[in-house]
C-alpha cells in the first residue's frame, strides 16, 4: 500500500507494486519522481512500459514515462495490454526492465504502478528498497539535455505474446475438439488478447464485459464468485463447455464449468498439477500459505514437492527462479507456468485448462469431482494500515495455544482438517481471511468466528488510541 503520506513507514511498495487512490494517494506529480527514480535505479538501461484500461492510467504511464527519460532512460512503450503481455515483451525484447501502470484487481478509483527485472518478474523485495532509497534520499540522477532518453512505441507484442503461448500446448488436438467458451473480460486489457487466443484455438467464443471501459461497469475487477452470476447464467444459457473470468490487468483467471459453477483458483491449479506431475514427477510446486490443502494432497499424491511461501505473487516468482520450479500458483487463480514465464498469466492459464480437457476428453465439472474436497470461504475486514501490526501481535497472543503458522499473517490448523489464514493485505487497508473445511458451513462458520474476533481486536484498539 502506498505510504509516501506518512514518512513513518517510509515504504513505496506494498505486497504487489505500488498502489493508491488516483489524484489523492497516487499523483501524476508523485508518478513523475518515482518514474525518476527508477530510471535512476536502471542507470539508463531501455525499459519496457505498458498500462491497463483504468482511466487513469494513460496519465500516469505519461508521467511515468516522462521521469524515465529525464534520467536517460530509453522507453519501448506497449500501451494498453494485460500485465503478463508486458512482461513477455521484457524477458523476449531482452531490454533492462519495465514498469506496468495497473492496480489489478482493485476498483477503479485505484491504480498503481509495477517495476519488472529484465526477465520479466516483478523486481525483489531487496530492489525495491533501493527504489525508496533514492525516492526518499532524494538521490535521483537527472540526465544532461542531450542524454534524455527516447520513446519509440512495441506494437507488436500482443501477437508476440499469444504466439508463444501456442508453443506450450497442443493446438490442434484443442482445436478438434471446438469448445465453446464465455470470456468474462472485465470491461479490460484481456479483451484485447483472450478472443483471439481462444480463436487460434478452434474454440467458438462468447464474450461479455469485452467493451474497454476503465469505469469497469460490467462487474468490479476481482473475478469473484458474487461478481461472476452473470458468466454463470451466459455459460449455462448458452451450452458452453467453459466459461473464464479475468482480473483488471489479466494475470488472474477463474473458471466457470459447463454447469455454471465458479470454481476458486485451488481446483483448477490442482487440476493443472496433476497433469504437470504426470509428466514431470518429482517437481516443486510453488505456493502461498494461503492455498488450500487440496493442493498439498493432490501434489503429494502425485509425487510431486510443495513449496509454501508468504503471500504474493512477487514472493511466488522469486521462489520458482531460485529454486528452478516450473510451476506455481495461488487460490486467487493465478497460475504461474514456468516453461511460458515464472509469473501468473490468465491467457495461459486458460490455454492450460483447455489443453487438458482435450487430452483427458474430460468435463472440468468431472476433473473438479475427481479431487479431494475441500470447501473454501473468504471474508474481509476493514483494518486502518495504521493498526495493522497491533491487530496481528493481539492475534498472536490470543491464538499462541493453537496450532499456527506464521509464515504470513496467522494461519490457524484445526484436528478436523479445517484452517483458518488471517493476514493484513499489502494493497488495501483490511485484513483477509481465508478459510477451509470439509463442509462448507464450518467453512462460513470460521470466517464469521474470525471476522467478529478481528472486529473486536480493532475495535478495541482504536478506543485504547482515542484515550
Amino acid at each position: 500500500m502506498l505510504n509516501v503520506g506518512d514518512m513513518m513507514f517510509m515504504r513505496l511498495f506494498g505486497t504487489n507494486g505500488i498502489r493508491g487512490l488516483v489524484n489523492k494517494e497516487l499523483t501524476p506529480d508523485l508518478a513523475l519522481t518515482i518514474g525518476s527514480a527508477i530510471g535512476t535505479f536502471f542507470n539508463s538501461g531501455t525499459i519496457v512500459v505498458g498500462h491497463d484500461a483504468r482511466t487513469s492510467s494513460p496519465m500516469l504511464a505519461e508521467a511515468v514515462i516522462s521521469g524515465l527519460t529525464a534520467t536517460g532512460c530509453d522507453v519501448l512503450f506497449v500501451g494498453m495490454a494485460p500485465t503478463p503481455t508486458i512482461q513477455y515483451a521484457v524477458k523476449t525484447h531482452k531490454v533492462d526492465g519495465g514498469v506496468i501502470i495497473t492496480a489489478s484487481h482493485n476498483p477503479p478509483e485505484y491504480n498503481g504502478i509495477k517495476v519488472l527485472w529484465n526477465d520479466g518478474i516483478e523486481i525483489s523485495r531487496e530492489q525495491e528498497i533501493e527504489i525508496e532509497n533514492i525516492y526518499f534520499g532524494r538521490k535521483i540522477s537527472y540526465s544532461k539535455w542531450d542524454s534524455i532518453g527516447g520513446i519509440q512505441p512495441l506494437s507488436s507484442i500482443i501477437d508476440e505474446y499469444i504466439e508463444a503461448i501456442t508453443q506450450h500446448i497442443d493446438v490442434p488436438k484443442i482445436a478438434t475438439k471446438s469448445f465453446h467458451v464465455v470470456v468474462d473480460a472485465a470491461n479490460s486489457v484481456s479483451a484485447l488478447t483472450i478472443p483471439k487466443l481462444l480463436r487460434i484455438l478452434g474454440c467458438k467464443v462468447t464474450t461479455i464485459n469485452a467493451d474497454i471501459n476503465g469505469t469497469f461497469p460490467g462487474r468490479l475487477p476481482e473475478p469473484r464468485p458474487e461478481n461472476l452470476i452473470e458468466l454463470s447464467n451466459v455459460v449455462k444459457s448458452v451450452g458452453a463447455d467453459l466459461g473464464v473470468a479475468f482480473d483488471g490487468d489479466g494475470d488472474r483467471s477463474i473458471f466457470v464449468d459447463e454447469t455454471g459453477q465458479v470454481h476458486w483458483g485451488d481446483k483448477t491449479f490442482a487440476i493443472v498439477i496433476k497433469h504437470f506431475l504426470s509428466a514431470n514427477p518429482g517437481a516443486k510446486i510453488v505456493t502461498p500459505i494461503s492455498s488450500s490443502t487440496l493442493i498439498k494432497d493432490v501434489a503429494e499424491a502425485f509425487n510431486g514437492e510443495v513449496v509454501w511461501t508468504k503471500v504474493g505473487s512477487v514472493t511466488v516468482s522469486h521462489t520458482m527462479k531460485k529454486l528452478n520450479a516450473m510451476l506455481g500458483g495461488e487460490e486467487n487463480g493465478g497460475i504461474f507456468y514456468g516453461p511460458h514465464q515464472a509469473v501468473r498469466d490468465g491467457g495461459m492459464a486458460a490455454a492450460l485448462i483447455l489443453n487438458i480437457m482435450a487430452e483427458t476428453g474430460k468435463k472440468l465439472s468431472e476433473m473438479v469431482e475427481e479431487l479431494p474436497q475441500y470447501y473454501l470461504e473468504k471474508g474481509k475486514v476493514d483494518c486502518p494500515n495504521e493498526l495493522k501490526v497491533q491487530v496481528l501481535e493481539k492475534l498472536l497472543e490470543d491464538m499462541r495455544s493453537l496450532n499456527i503458522s506464521t509464515i504470513d499473517g496467522v494461519k490457524i490448523w484445526f484436528e478436523d482438517k479445517s484452517s483458518i489464514l488471517i493476514r493484513p493485505s499489502g494493497t488495501e487497508p483490511i485484513y483477509r481471511l481465508y478459510a477451509e473445511a470439509k463442509t462448507a458451513e464450518k467453512a462460513r462458520s470460521l470466517i464469521r468466528e474470525y471476522d467478529l474476533k478481528l472486529k473486536s481486536i480493532i475495535a478495541s484498539l482504536k478506543s485504547a488510541s482515542t484515550n
